[in-house]
């Protein structure tokens, strides 16, 4: 055998060695690409079932916030009605019901000093608080002073 023989034998075994990896290679592959396969078409079959119900969810969801949607309309619509009817009450019944109220005062404090002279009052027990544009009587321990001064 010549040298170029046993180079060719070389390479033929080389080759054959190398053709015998790569088929190998090639048959975990194809392996391989039969288990991708079989994922794929497994989660194809579970997957459209829940985008189904994902998509039927989205559509009740949606639903659901148009009810509410309508819900939140009437309750401002009925908050704006409330709103107004208690200014008009305030507007109609306010102002009568202050002026009868100040009335009654007005009387009780003229029945109270029905016996009392104006002048034994001293200055300090007139005085008067002012709070929020409203006038309120002194108050109690003052006119206990004055008695006490009187007797």
């Amino acid at each position: 055998m010549t040298g170029g023989e046993v180079a060719g034998i070389l390479v033929a075994v080389f080759w054959a060695i190398l053709v015998s990896f790569l088929a190998v290679a090639l048959v975990r592959l194809a392996q391989t690409l039969k288990a991708t396969t079989k994922l794929v078409a497994d989660v194809t079959e579970q997957a459209v079932p829940l985008l189904a119900d994902a998509s039927a969810t989205v559509r009740s969801a949606q639903t659901q916030l148009d009810r509410v949607d309508a819900i939140a309309t009437d309750v401002q619509e009925v908050t704006s009605n409330a709103s107004a009817l208690s200014t008009t009450v305030a507007s109609t019944f306010g102002g009568p019901l202050v002026k009868v109220a100040a009335f009654g005062y007005g009387v009780r404090r003229a029945i109270g000093r029905k016996g009392r002279p104006e002048t034994d009052v001293p200055a300090e027990a007139t005085r008067r608080t002012v709070i929020v544009g409203r006038t309120v009587p002194s108050s109690r321990r003052g006119r206990r002073n004055l008695r006490d001064k009187r007797d």
